[in-house]
């Protein structure tokens, strides 16, 4: 089975002020065809952002790569 991972670059603003940047980030995904917004949403649950207001994806690669472990992601044994 062919496994995918997303490389992004991403920011982040928080509820409580203050934000993030990241620059190649690599999430592993479900499937090739994954959304920015699932994978934004993958990012702040593998880095388990509290209070992340909004989170915006950019630059997004999509690669076959084995899955790595994104807590959240398709091969987190938690969900």
């Amino acid at each position: 089975m062919t496994s995918y991972r997303a490389v992004f670059d991403a920011e982040v603003t928080f509820a409580n002020g203050g934000g993030l940047q990241a620059q190649d980030f690599r999430v592993d995904l479900p499937g090739p065809d994954a959304t920015p917004e699932l994978i934004g949403e993958l990012f702040v649950t593998s880095l388990d952002l509290l209070m992340a207001e909004t989170v915006t994806v950019h630059d997004v690669r999509i690669i076959e790569e084995d899955h790595k472990g994104t807590r959240g992601g398709p091969s987190d044994p938690r969900v």
